[in-house]
């Protein structure tokens, strides 16, 4: 559901006090709620991903850092702008615990730069990341971004400017022109940020999205080092909506599941002319047919991958860090295209008070030469989160009847089988 719409003046700091705070109100209500996530994740079904995780497998192994989400779900049928259906919402990401506004050293990375992720500008100048970060849809990073910064004073932090870390991807099974995400749902994605278990799939920022043919959505994993490493934590959050050829340990998934392609249960045209190629659905009970290759609307995809840790690397470092997630999404058989916006963030939870302004800071630094085990727990803990993302999200049909099939875990695992990758 949607929260009732407010008028933009602005007559009296009161008055907008109350209407703020009575649109929390009816977001809390409004939004769906985090549910206990019921579709396996990638090791429940026996999937021998290499590395070591966390207890959670999740970013949030990482001491200190919080993930919450507002889902919005709304009606069914063909798109009316402005009305919906509505397939969107946002995810927040606490880099500390709420409360402590002490940066973090972080650095990011594009891919492929069709997309947008603000604030880093200041990243790659200072070196620090400063609040929280926030995924959603492309057309409401704007809302997002402005209800970051009134969250951020409201909860005590103190700023002259700030630059919030806001990032997107295109959420098209959403009518992604309406405006739907408000103020107070960004809100209360940060209000319900919370370290433990993460909820995954077609939640949050990544409701309305689909990932290599599939329905797509948040994931996560995690990597521990041994002992001998220095037992730091690696965890990634992706939000994943980009095209590929779908590969899970080397074997060609989306080639061997070729009858659940995109499709549309309403008769074309549709209202948007990039849909024109969208198939029809086949009747109820005979499957969806397809050839389990790229399809040209796939190409409008991208994916926002937030990489967190607590081993002491600088700015620098991080950025190597951020790189790595490239090669974990080529794993799965991403090419990064044209259209895709593959925008990456890396931060250490490590180095506390670094950016105080009075003395000189002493800083740690894990050595050049103990990095890459780092570097092999990112592009794991990415392949993974992706995998994860994918399993969790349901069949989803949105905007214009567009229909896109959650990835079965079960015909997953009988594909590793047939190829050996799993007993």
């Amino acid at each position: 559901m949607t929260t009732e719409r407010t008028a933009s003046r602005r007559p009296s700091k009161g008055i907008d006090q109350r209407r703020l705070a009575l649109g929390l109100l009816l977001a809390a209500a409004a939004a769906i709620p985090g549910t206990a996530q019921t579709r396996p994740r990638g090791r429940d079904l026996g999937i021998p991903f290499p590395g070591r995780t966390g207890a959670l497998n999740a970013i949030t192994d990482v001491a200190g850092v919080a993930v919450g989400h507002v889902t919005l779900i709304e009606g069914d049928g063909r798109l009316v702008p402005g009305k919906g259906p509505i397939r969107t919402g946002v995810t927040a990401i606490l880099t500390r615990p709420r409360g402590n506004w002490d940066p973090v050293f972080a650095a990011t990375y594009n891919q492929n730069g069709n997309g947008d992720m603000t604030g880093i500008n200041w990243i790659k100048e200072s070196g620090f990341l400063e609040g929280p970060i926030l995924l959603t849809g492309t057309h409401s990073v704007g809302t997002v971004r402005d209800a970051a910064i009134q969250w951020q004073l409201k909860n005590g932090r103190q700023f002259v400017f700030t630059y919030p870390v806001v990032a997107e991807t295109f959420d098209f099974l959403n009518d992604a022109n309406g405006e739907h995400v408000k103020a107070s749902h960004a809100f209360a994605a940060l209000d319900r940020a919370k370290a433990g278990p993460v909820e995954e799939g077609a939640v949050g920022g990544g409701t309305g999205m689909g990932c290599n043919g599939f329905k797509g959505g948040i994931g996560t994993a995690s990597r521990v080092l041994t002992p001998a490493q220095g037992e730091y934590t690696v965890g990634v959050l992706v939000q994943c909506n980009y095209g590929g050829d779908l590969r899970i340990l080397g074997v060609p998934i989306r080639s061997e599941i070729t009858d659940l392609s995109t499709c549309t249960v309403l008769p074309q045209p549709l209202s948007r002319p990039w849909t024109a190629a969208i198939p029809r659905c086949p009747a109820p009970g005979v499957a969806a047919i397809g050839d389990g290759t790229l399809a040209d609307h796939e190409g409008r995809g991208s994916i926002i991958v937030i990489v967190a840790t607590n081993a002491p690397l600088l700015p620098h470092q991080l950025e190597r860090i951020a790189r790595r997630v490239s090669l974990g999404l080529g794993r799965l058989g991403s090419f990064a295209g044209n259209s895709s916006g593959d925008l990456f963030l890396a931060f250490s939870t490590a180095n506390a008070g670094a950016a105080n302004r009075d003395g000189t800071p002493a800083l740690t630094m894990l050595p050049n030469d103990r990095i890459d085990p780092l570097f092999q727990a990112t592009i794991d803990a990415t392949e993974e989160a992706v995998v994860n993302a994918m399993l969790a999200a349901q069949t989803m049909t949105g905007a214009d009847g567009i229909r896109v099939f959650g990835l079965p875990g079960d015909r997953v695992v009988a594909t590793l089988r047939k190829y050996n990758r799993m007993k």
